[in-house]
């Protein structure tokens, strides 16, 4: 999923750049620019979804290592200790794609609002 959000994201980069360059954004058409703002809305929709299931593991992964952490802390277990550390080192990737995830998220929302202004000036 990184892979694809970041490749999507520059993308459309590349193509923002292109069609603010251009004389006439889009080919002068609002449809093929409606077209256009659509697909990426779609494609928005996607990643937000992803965001929120990484968002609800993410989460549930830190509460669950709190815990663990919690009760080695009260019985002094080494298997609650390699339960704790097992959590901590899988919770690191979630939190780094998680960040990933919301950063691109966020960075579409502005292309967004490049589009729109593009469209306008139509």
């Amino acid at each position: 999923m990184r892979k694809r959000i970041l490749e999507y994201v520059k993308m459309i980069d590349e193509m923002l750049k292109k069609e603010e360059s251009a004389s006439q954004p889009f080919g002068g058409s609002r449809a093929d620019a409606d077209e256009v703002i659509n697909r990426h809305l779609t494609q928005i929709s996607f990643f937000m979804h992803e965001r929120l299931i990484h968002l609800i593991v993410t989460v549930i992964f830190a509460i669950l290592t709190f815990m663990s952490m919690m009760f080695f802390i009260y019985c002094g277990e080494i298997m609650i200790f390699i339960l704790t550390i097992s959590l901590l080192v899988l919770l690191v990737p979630y939190i780094r794609h998680y960040y990933c995830l919301e950063n691109n998220t966020q960075h579409m929302y502005e292309q967004y609002d490049r589009m729109i202004k593009l469209k306008d000036s139509l």
